[in-house]
């Protein structure tokens, strides 16, 4: 590529990541906490702000949630304290940690020769990372933790000499742990042995390379401290998030034991589909690439470690059921490292630009087309707007219900007063109290209610999912 077209590229890089990385930031401030993931964390970080309690995380008040470590959650509540609570800064710190994912690739890419700008292209138009930027949940801090680790272990080894990067791995390792727990280790640590063993990475030169004893000691202090704090003041933790959440979750389908929610059973290989169709188009590019050059590939030290990088997750998940797309979201990085990589031998740079360019700029147009029409509130998996809209008065005996089971979204935007009424006899109970009474039926539940209480409701609102009431009384 000759000069002119050099900076007409990284003109356009520029620019597309400029608007894609504004567009986002939007997002974070103006679509609702949806349901179940998302509220569900916000709810979780919510009420650690409003009880300070720090060390056990709570998905209702007095009801402990031992399914994650709180390094997610803590990043939300610290937001919480500094902006207030919002949708805005519930989601701040996930879109942060991508910035500076962000950073930290464009200065390897710049190093290598290629535009600032392009790793953050290539991410900012792969579905799964554009939607995790700015996301309330924990995959975004363990992806971040992975990428440090791996990026880290990979400079310790280039290095001469002692730097910032060989404590970087044994402090991300540490972060990993409470970003996600234990997974850390399974994500990292395989393709990393692999990739030595393929290299004939002598065990005297891993040794001399990272600061093993102040490394772990680090990671130790890191990390052990909430995990012993948890289990005191939460007994059974260790046992439901080791044991539950690290092998049952993973090696039985349709996992019972699941105490918030259900397993996400999928056909096994799902992942793939997952990975072609999150990480569109980039993964197609590079699994070509891959192929093509595939008798030389564990020839070049730095590609051969990012391709054990890249398929080291989807194998690993590819024996389990219980998985969602989010699972791929680490894989984004490698993707992303190898595109810088080939960059400057990649012939068809502009087919690619535009072709990358078409989520985002549909993702964009949806957005706008939505909200100009007025059809956002109506179709966000959300139940803010039905509580917002009436402007429900808590401290003037005013009370919020749900019928069955409160939706999370329900409890964060009613500041946790939201109420479930479990069956005919409370809502009985329900409707002779004085005061306004507002009531929440998902709309495929309404059926469940007799008609002679529905007579006693006035619909208020509505959306694609629920209905809010106004319980008339006698």
């Amino acid at each position: 590529m000759d000069l002119k077209n050099y900076k007409n590229t990284s003109f356009y890089l520029f620019i597309s990541v400029l608007v894609i990385v504004i567009f986002r930031l939007i997002l974070t401030a103006v679509i609702p906490l949806l349901d179940k993931t998302e509220s569900r964390y916000g709810e979780i970080a919510r009420i650690m702000h409003e009880t300070k309690n720090w060390v056990v995380l709570q998905i209702d008040y007095g009801i402990p949630f031992w399914a994650k470590p709180p390094m997610s959650t803590w990043l939300s509540a610290l937001s919480f304290e500094t902006f207030g609570v919002s949708e805005m800064a519930v989601r701040f710190p996930s879109y942060l940690l991508a910035l500076v994912l962000l950073l930290i690739l464009g200065k390897l890419a710049k190093t290598a020769g290629v535009s600032f700008y392009l790793p953050a292209f290539i991410l900012l138009t792969m579905p799964e990372f554009l939607i995790h930027t700015g996301v309330v949940s924990t995959d975004s801090a363990l992806s971040f933790c992975i990428a440090l680790i791996m990026i880290s272990f990979w400079k310790s080894m280039q290095d001469e000499k002692y730097s910032f990067w060989n404590y970087l791995f044994f402090i991300a390792l540490g972060l990993g742990f409470l970003s996600k727990g234990p997974i850390i280790l399974v994500l990292t640590v395989p393709p990393i042995f692999l990739w030595i063993l393929i290299q004939k990475i002598s065990f005297k030169t891993l040794y001399l390379k990272l600061p093993w004893f102040t490394g772990l000691l680090l990671t130790a202090i890191i990390s052990i401290p909430w995990y012993v704090l948890a289990e005191q003041r939460s007994p059974g933790f260790l046992d439901y998030f080791i044991v539950g959440e690290h092998f049952k979750r993973f090696l039985e389908p349709g996992w019972k034991g699941d105490l918030y929610g259900s397993g996400h059973s999928q056909p096994l290989g799902m992942i793939w589909v997952f990975l072609f169709a999150f990480a569109f188009p980039w993964i197609q590019i590079v699994l070509y690439k891959i192929w093509k050059e595939r008798r030389t590939i564990f020839k070049d030290k730095y590609v051969s470690y990012l391709v054990f990088w890249l398929f080291w997750t989807p194998l690993f998940f590819t024996i389990s059921k219980n998985i969602l797309h989010t699972y791929i979201l680490p894989v984004t990085i490698p993707i992303a490292l190898l595109m810088v990589h080939w960059w400057k031998t990649y012939e068809k740079k502009d087919t690619m630009l535009t072709v990358a360019s078409i989520f985002p700029a549909v993702a964009i147009l949806l957005f706008f087309g939505a909200f100009v029409t007025g059809k956002l509130d109506f179709y966000m998996n959300s139940d803010k707007y039905l509580i917002e809209n009436q402007q429900i008065d808590f401290c003037k005996n005013e009370a919020l219900y749900y019928w069955k089971d409160k939706s999370y979204s329900g409890q964060f935007y009613s500041n946790g007063k939201a109420k479930t009424i479990a069956d005919a006899k409370q809502l009985d109970s329900v409707l002779g109290i004085a005061g306004k009474s507002y009531f929440v039926i998902t709309n495929k539940k309404i059926k469940d209610i007799p008609s002679a209480y529905m007579e006693k409701m006035k619909l208020l609102d509505t959306n694609f999912k629920s209905s809010i009431y106004l319980l008339k009384g006698e």
